[in-house]
């Protein structure tokens, strides 16, 4: 009898661990299925405050509601591409027309006035990146694969973006369906308090990407006045790339610095490095610093106080954890999921002091 037993154990755990398996199989195989979910869910609680004014202010129904809202995200990130095309455009024009030998010469000059400007020896510079093999170990061959690979891709990326508006639709339209499809798994005895954590987690959830896009929008003006400013070639697209790079935390700001520099150098290309493009590369990375300033002390604390209800330093805590266990990925993610265990851990688990204390304000 207990050999038996044994053995029912034994087939039992691996069903299981074979379940396991089939399942996260399934799940690698529609992973695009997935990320289009994704995807159209965040697009969801961004349009969920539109949807909710066209219908309690103008009285329209969920579908006419749902099809404006559709409207105006397309309409806005049509604005948002409509930026790039110029500089695409234009970038595509300049390539068509340069003269390699100016640009030879003028790279030349501006690496030589850097190296005198530093006071570092020319030949130790080309030295040190020859012995880096950086070109001998670059594989050529992957420029015609990207190319081919971007390519193929184009197709796929519409039908992803008709299905991305297809689900968005049907989520704007019916607010219970996703979570009427999630409460199925929700335990026995416990679906009316799986269904408020939920609606808990998506009213927090679709405040808070209402703020980052706030925040993206701030960020986006004063990138664009500061860019504006020093005259630099296409601003507006340069603000608003650095800007959505702003989203990702820590890393974000610095690549976008970085990014922005860069680009902007190329608009002072023609001028004097010391009397023209140091001072002003100098005065865009100080007017840089004092808008992250503004946004790590005004913006974001406005928008992780305001939306999800939690202060600053619990928000720094989570994303440095969530940032060590995963990464990047792990760092964008960290709000939303740590939003979400906050309003869980409030509902099943406020017998805790700890628990207690940390979502008092929900």
């Amino acid at each position: 009898m207990k050999s038996k037993v044994i053995a029912i154990g034994i087939l039992r755990a691996v069903g299981i661990m074979i379940g396991v398996a089939i399942l996260l199989w399934l799940l690698y195989t529609i992973k695009s299925v997935i990320a289009y979910l994704i995807i159209s869910a965040v697009l969801s609680l961004i349009g969920r405050p539109s949807v909710r004014f066209l219908r309690q202010k103008l009285k329209m129904n969920s579908t006419g509601a749902a099809i404006v809202t559709i409207l105006l995200l397309i309409l806005i990130i049509s604005a948002i591409i409509s930026l790039f095309i110029p500089v695409i455009v234009d970038q595509s024009q300049h390539l068509s027309q340069i003269n390699f030998d100016d640009l030879r010469k003028n790279g030349n000059r501006i690496f030589d006035e850097l190296a005198q400007y530093l006071n570092i020896d020319k030949t130790t510079i080309i030295q040190g990146f020859q012995d880096s093999d950086i070109i001998s170990e670059f594989d050529f061959s992957i420029i015609p694969s990207f190319l081919n690979d971007l390519l193929g891709n184009m197709g796929s990326g519409l039908i992803g973006l008709f299905a991305v508006i297809f689900i968005t639709f049907f989520f704007l339209k019916d607010n219970k369906l996703v979570t009427q499809s999630i409460i199925v798994f929700a335990p026995k005895g416990k679906e009316r308090r799986s269904m408020r954590v939920f609606e808990k987690i998506k009213y927090l959830l679709s405040r808070y990407f209402v703020g980052l896009s706030i925040q993206v929008f701030v960020m986006f003006i004063l990138y664009s006045i500061i860019l504006l400013s020093f005259g630099v070639k296409n601003a507006l697209a340069i603000a608003l790339f650095c800007a959505v790079l702003n989203l990702v935390p820590f890393i974000g700001p610095l690549v976008g610095g970085v990014v922005m520099l860069l680009l902007a150098t190329t608009s002072y290309i023609d001028m004097d490095f010391r009397t023209v493009i140091l001072p002003k590369l100098l005065f865009i990375s100080i007017c840089y610093v004092i808008a992250q300033l503004l946004d790590n002390f005004v913006v974001q604390p406005f928008v992780f106080g305001t939306s999800v209800k939690s202060h600053p330093l619990e928000i720094f805590l989570a994303i440095i954890i969530s940032g060590l266990l995963f990464g990047v990925i792990g760092m964008i993610i960290a709000v939303p999921a740590y939003t979400a265990l906050k309003v869980i851990s409030g509902e099943f688990l406020s017998q805790y002091k700890i628990v207690k204390k940390l979502t008092k304000n929900f």
